[in-house]
């Protein structure tokens, strides 16, 4: 007996219902994209290696799902490495590619690689799926979309202002209200270590205060300590893991912490800017919150850093993130370009809109009436209406069997098609039609015109 098939781990089929619900997210990301300027680019769904690796830090790069060379890739093995069982010096010479991680990377790679034939600063938009090999879980997948918005070639704060703005923009074009834009500021992480006297260990000390909201302040602190940082360290800093209030509030209380601090001092001069630029525009639905413990793991952010959370009563992750990073196309020879950009989570926005019930009804309904099959002649009369309708933007179609009439009208039934129409000879006979309304039941004769105009 054959095995039943399946898909690996934290991978998913979609149904027309489900790509209908996507697309909607997609569609309405996509208008927004656009109406800020941006323009679309695609990128292969694997890179280099060396495009990749060293790019996201030590857990990033776990979390890259390599590619095996093709062919007998074991005949360029590095001998010693496969002898001594050593996965991590054996991979260069067996994998010479990798499905790519996020968007960003390849995007700088892109920049740098069609430098001539760019025009600065660059605003593009990119909507393709991304493979990480992280464990699966709800909101958590290792194959899935991002939505990516970024500027390149303007150091600008204004660039951080339209973010909060598309952000919010999406999330009311969506209805999905009360979403909170999280924002802090490298530099203010920067300022944190240098205070504490350990800015040789910033990225540790990011990295783990990234995972406040996950493993709590306790195992914070347990952490930074297995990093080699010290109690007395982390004492320095207690009131950043149970700062409260206004923005402005927390601001103030980091000018009193990060005093010492020049690029600390810097950091809060960043989010002033920007937050009083955004009190002056408003926001529609979302709102604007200074995070201090917000690090977002990744190396390559400078300046300020974004994350968005769902609303609150819904248990979801965060459904975008992003920011600064002046350095990233430095790393690929191209130095002195400044970058910002943010990414929205298509499948856990999809989540938080199936959860709150914000999907329009109509939104996965692709077809508008069901011709019913009588047999060829009639079936010859329905689709010259079918074309007529095709061709006034009215999705219809025929049904493809002369099967009785009740499996026919089941069929509109489950596909949740909202109006039948019928012809047999009569209706032929004076060049009308019956059109019937599923959900209430009433039915009438009507023109062909007549027929477009109550289909539209």
């Amino acid at each position: 007996m054959a095995q039943k098939p399946s898909i690996p781990k934290g991978t998913r089929d979609f149904s027309p219902a489900e790509v209908a619900k996507r697309n909607y997210i997609i569609q309405n990301i996509r208008e927004q994209f656009e109406k800020f300027g941006f323009q679309p680019i695609e990128t292969p769904s694997f890179e280099n290696s060396e495009t990749l690796m060293g790019k996201y830090g030590e857990e990033g790069d776990r979390l890259i799902f390599k590619i095996l060379n093709s062919g007998d890739f074991l005949k360029k093995a590095d001998a010693d490495a496969y002898a001594q069982q050593d996965s991590i010096k054996l991979t260069p010479s067996i994998s010479e590619k990798a499905l790519r991680y996020d968007l960003t990377v390849p995007f700088a790679r892109y920049v740098v690689q069609h430098r001539n034939e760019i025009e600065f600063p660059f605003k593009r938009y990119q909507i393709q799926p991304v493979w990480r090999a992280d464990r699966p879980q709800k909101g958590r997948f290792r194959e899935f979309f991002q939505c990516d918005a970024d500027v390149v070639g303007s150091d600008s704060l204004w660039q951080e202002v339209e973010f909060v703005q598309l952000y919010d923009a999406v999330f009311t074009a969506l209805d999905l209200k009360g979403v909170t834009i999280k924002i802090n500021n490298r530099k203010i992480l920067s300022g944190f270590a240098e205070v504490i006297g350990e800015s040789d260990k910033l990225i540790d000390f990011t990295v783990a205060l990234d995972k406040l909201d996950k493993i709590g302040e306790e195992g914070v602190k347990k952490e930074m300590q297995e990093k080699g940082i010290s109690s007395e360290a982390i004492q320095k800093i207690q009131k950043v893991f149970g700062l409260k209030g206004s923005f402005s509030k927390k601001i103030e209380v980091l000018k009193d912490i990060l005093e010492p601090s020049e690029i600390g001092r810097k950091g809060i001069e960043e989010l002033e800017f920007i937050n009083s630029a955004i009190q002056e525009l408003q926001l529609n639905t979302a709102n604007l919150d200074l995070d201090v413990t917000l690090a977002r793991g990744l190396n390559y952010y400078t300046g300020a850093i974004f994350e968005v959370s769902a609303p609150e009563g819904v248990a979801m992750g965060s459904i975008g993130g992003g920011g600064r990073y002046d350095d990233l196309t430095g790393i690929f020879g191209m130095s002195g370009v400044s970058g910002v950009g943010i990414s929205f989570g298509l499948d856990r926005i999809y989540l938080v809109l199936e959860e709150l019930g914000l999907f329009p009804e109509t939104v996965a309904r692709n077809i508008q009436a069901l011709f019913i099959n009588f047999g060829n002649k009639e079936s010859l009369y329905c689709l010259k209406a079918i074309k007529e309708l095709r061709a006034g933007g009215i999705a219809a179609e025929l049904y493809p069997e002369e099967a009785k009439m009740k499996k026919q009208m089941a069929h509109a039934n489950k596909r949740d098609i909202p109006f039948v129409v019928l012809a047999g000879a009569e209706e032929i006979e004076n060049s009308k039609f019956t059109l019937k309304n599923m959900k209430t039941g009433e039915q009438s004769a009507v023109t062909l015109e007549e027929l477009v105009t109550k289909l539209v």
